[in-house]
């Protein structure tokens, strides 16, 4: 269901729309193909991959939309043969080359003419909400893929008149800081195994280091990385390189030896996996009959297992902080 995830919390008091106001929301923002003079587009598909399908699933009470974006890139070197190609003609006609703002107006109009030629890349981020846990992750492993895809969600509460006050989740450590901890002391948290990867990045100006005894400072400037790959990560070398002041910005971990995942420095959590002997006991339940297409099975298992990891690793990194206004807001729309 996941392959990467950015973790939100919905603020306290909020109530979810109905199913059947949510749908309609979503399909007047559906997806929609680029024009040929677009480059790009953006909207809502259904999620069980089937055509005219719901757009919102309800699987055991949790909530699962996919956002669709489509991007039509003419290549640079494309448009700069194009253009010089129309300026060469230009100054042949008139003796003059066309420069600022004219030249900016045509290479415009080249990217324009050059768009329905140009190749299309599909990307589809899927949202999953826990109302009840006031949870939401997005599948995304950037910032701003995960920006656009709530940016989207949220206008389509707005068309229903309702809001969505979702936040980036924030913890009492960074994970920086926590991963280093953990490495430092080679002994992961409760709940929690080291895995054999990891990615050490030399603390720049206003990055935290972990206070060991006898820890240089950070050079400034200095963006020296180490990485480790398929190696224990119980060894001398490693506890060395944070005491000079280097910070773990990547961390392979195992939860519960049921989910496997990458947690990096911006809290995002990445080549998530559920692991064999979860699906393994998935598969001697009894099934949703011929036709059944895995989805309902997917989605209760994903969201079974992130449900209770998600909690488990917010504590790991020192508990949850409440957004400020919180629960100022919350009051007000309980009240």
């Amino acid at each position: 269901m996941f392959k990467s995830a950015i973790v939100y919390r919905i603020a306290p008091g909020w109530e979810p729309p109905s199913l059947e106001a949510l749908e309609e929301a979503l399909d007047r923002a559906r997806f929609a193909p680029c024009s040929p003079t677009e480059p790009r587009s953006a909207g809502w598909v259904e999620p069980r991959g089937r055509a005219h399908g719901a757009l919102a699933e309800s699987v055991g009470g949790q909530l699962v939309l996919s956002l669709r974006t489509e991007v039509r890139a003419v290549p640079g070197s494309a448009v700069k043969d194009a253009l010089e190609d129309r300026l060469r003609r230009i100054e042949q006609e008139t003796g003059n080359r066309p420069r600022g703002k004219q030249r900016k107006e045509l290479k415009e109009e080249v990217v324009i003419d050059l768009l329905p030629r140009a190749f299309s890349k599909f990307s589809t981020t899927r949202i999953w909400i826990d109302p009840k846990a006031r949870l939401m992750l997005v599948g995304a492993g950037s910032a701003a893929r995960a920006d656009e895809a709530v940016g989207a969600l949220m206008e389509a509460f707005r068309d229903m008149a309702a809001e969505l006050p979702a936040s980036l989740v924030k913890t009492g450590l960074s994970p920086s800081t926590a991963m280093s901890t953990w490495l430092a002391e080679r002994e992961a948290p409760a709940g929690f195994s080291l895995d054999r990867e990891c990615e050490l990045r030399q603390a720049g100006a206003g990055e935290s280091q972990v206070a060991l005894e006898g820890a240089a400072p950070a050079p400034a400037g200095d963006k020296a990385t180490v990485r480790y790959a398929r190696h224990p990560l119980d060894i001398d070398e490693i506890v060395a390189h944070i005491e000079q002041g280097k910070v773990a910005t990547k961390l392979a971990m195992t939860w519960q030896e049921r989910v496997s995942f990458v947690l990096d420095a911006s809290l995002v959590l990445r080549r998530l996996e559920i692991l064999d002997v979860v699906l393994e006991a998935a598969a001697g339940q009894p099934g949703g009959g011929e036709e059944d297409d895995g989805f309902d099975a997917d989605v209760a298992i994903a969201t079974a297992e992130l449900g209770r990891l998600v909690p488990d690793l917010l504590e790991a990194l020192g508990g949850e902080i409440e957004p400020e206004g919180a629960a100022e807001a919350a009051s007000a729309r309980t009240g």
